[in-house]
């Protein structure tokens, strides 16, 4: 039971925390907390399944980006002029810039930071084209 004077549109403190650590864990504590509300007959709310199932994509998202960077790079590693160059951009894109911190991390670190401070501020997170597959409609 809900209190009388609860705003849906709000979300309680518990679903913010929750889907704050499903970024922060790649997606498991979401996981678990979809395993542990089937179990225990519970309805989610619709913020939490957004970012649940966001954090989720997210993840399959990297891991599949990633797999594919490699196999293209080292498609590219067999032409004799293209290799260098391919290498130059891998060591300039992974090259500590920052307080030890390359591109690529600090731009994954943001998206997941972003996340993280959106949704235990309990608004929905539009990441392009994640957020469609969802299906739900941010505001």
């Amino acid at each position: 039971m809900y209190p009388a004077n609860r705003d849906f549109n709000k979300p309680f403190m518990i679903e913010r925390i929750i889907a704050s650590l499903s970024y922060l864990t790649v997606g498991f504590v979401g996981c678990a907390w979809l395993i542990i509300s089937k179990f225990a007959g519970l309805r989610l709310t619709k913020f939490l399944t957004f970012h649940v199932f966001q954090s989720i994509f997210l993840s399959i998202g990297y891991v599949l980006l990633s797999f594919l960077i490699t196999f293209i790079v080292q498609f590219l590693s067999i032409i004799p002029i293209v290799n260098k160059i391919t290498m130059q951009v891998i060591f300039l894109l992974n090259m500590p810039i920052l307080v030890g911190y390359s591109i690529i991390q600090i731009f994954i670190y943001g998206i997941m930071l972003y996340c993280i401070i959106t949704s235990f501020a309990g608004k929905y997170t539009k990441i392009p084209y994640v957020s469609d597959i969802i299906g739900y409609n941010v505001r």
